[in-house]
């Protein structure tokens, strides 16, 4: 007789310990099994899943914010200025300027060679047109629409004939905002304009689109 047996004949309402009882009986046994195997695979896919959203929460964010950063800045380094007041020098970015003004830097056209002239007046004082808008001072590189003498000539060297240039693409390249109530920071008064003329003739519209021609006199004046 085992101890087992004995002690269940001296006491028959008893039952054997676990430690008396022999080996787990195998339903039991694979009932933990099972049990165990879930908690475990449980575990894993919870761990797994917070790696996931982890990574899906940092690398995107991180990525989007760097673009908006570039992109904000090239807009930034490219647009003329509004709040700035005369003399406008010329702006360092000029690849930049010349690429907003929808030109580029490269060899001088030869289809066309004209030359118009800007004078600009605030509050009856003249502003200087500098010399180099659109000249890059690195490689000496020029975009077809150009100045070099500062006295507001502007030379037109045009790739084809009939090539249309306009006030604005000057303006642009050289950083300073055109538009029909004001040049820069500078703002006509209340309700007015700035008066533009092309050989003595006013101009209505935007001045940003006039349209440059050979040995144009353009005169732009804000009161």
């Amino acid at each position: 007789m085992t101890v087992a047996s004995a002690l269940a004949a001296h006491d028959p309402d008893s039952k054997p310990s676990a430690a008396l009882r022999g080996p787990t009986d195998p339903e039991e046994a694979l009932v933990k099994t099972s049990t165990a195997a879930r908690r475990t695979t449980a575990a894993a896919l919870t761990a797994a899943l917070t790696l996931l959203l982890a990574g899906c929460s940092d690398a995107p964010a991180t990525t989007a914010s760097s673009s908006s950063s570039s992109s904000s800045s090239s807009s930034t380094a490219a647009a003329p200025a509004e709040e700035s007041l005369p003399p406008w020098p010329v702006p360092t970015d000029v690849a930049a300027r010349v690429a907003a003004a929808g030109l580029d830097l490269g060899p001088m056209g030869t289809a066309e060679h004209y030359h118009p002239t800007l004078s600009i007046t605030i509050d009856g004082q003249p502003v200087p047109v500098p010399p180099n808008i659109g000249v890059d001072p690195n490689t000496g590189a020029m975009s077809a629409l150009h100045t070099h003498e500062g006295d507001g000539t502007i030379h037109i060297e045009a790739d084809t004939v009939g090539e249309k240039f306009t006030l604005g693409q000057l303006f642009t390249q050289w950083g300073v905002a055109l538009t029909p109530t004001s040049i820069g920071g500078v703002r006509a008064t209340a309700g007015g304009t700035v008066a533009v003329t092309s050989n003595g003739t006013p101009v209505s519209g935007d001045p940003a689109d006039l349209r440059l021609e050979p040995d144009q006199q353009i005169e732009l004046t804000v009161p």
